[in-house]
């Protein structure tokens, strides 16, 4: 079963949160490698956010930098310049066909990809 979706990082925060009105659809979830070091490297982490973290990024499928990933990397970088990990992450959709899920709006107005955001609670900060 292939990856059907991309989280961006702002994504699995708003995740972890408790922000999304709705939960993230059904299909097999994927993170580029980017996220999962994003996520684990927030200084101050309490051991239970680390340990939520790891439950979550469990769940999901974590994509390394393989050789096409790196290439669409430096593309998209130089055609939109992207900061690297907003490359990284984009160029991992796009190596998996898969639909980036994202409220970035720069992310948005890249042509290679399929982008779609997600509904936040309005009784959330």
């Amino acid at each position: 079963m292939a990856i059907s979706q991309v989280l961006d990082t702002n994504v699995v925060l708003y995740h972890l949160g408790g922000r999304l009105s709705s939960p993230i659809g059904e299909g097999r979830h994927g993170v580029s490698i980017v996220t999962q070091l994003e996520l684990l490297s927030y200084p101050n982490m309490t051991p239970t956010e680390e340990a939520q973290i790891q439950s979550i990024l469990d769940d999901l499928t974590v994509v390394g930098l393989e050789p096409e990933i790196c290439h669409s990397t430096v593309y998209l970088r130089r055609a939109y310049r992207l900061r690297l990990p907003d490359a990284i992450i984009c160029a991992t959709a796009l190596a998996l066909d898969a639909t980036l899920l994202s409220n970035d709006k720069k992310l948005a107005e890249i042509s290679e990809i399929r982008v779609s955001s997600v509904s936040l609670r309005s009784d959330t900060p």
